[in-house]
């Protein structure tokens, strides 16, 4: 996917703009909102959230 649709597509003039290309890719896309099956079909950013939540509410306990 990472191959396809970003690198393969664009031309970089450096290889510190491509490492800061794919590094935003990662981060923005791939980590953030696609949902991953290890996270029970949660994005991470939701799964952390209810990690945090239900390690909050223990800790209350």
């Amino acid at each position: 996917m990472l191959k396809v649709e970003h690198i393969h597509r664009r031309t970089f003039a450096t290889r510190t703009e491509a490492r800061l290309k794919i590094a935003t890719w990662i981060t923005g896309f791939y980590n953030a909102p696609r949902l991953h099956s290890a996270c029970g079909w949660k994005s991470p950013v939701d799964y952390e959230h209810g990690y945090r939540a239900g390690f909050t509410e223990e800790l209350a306990a």
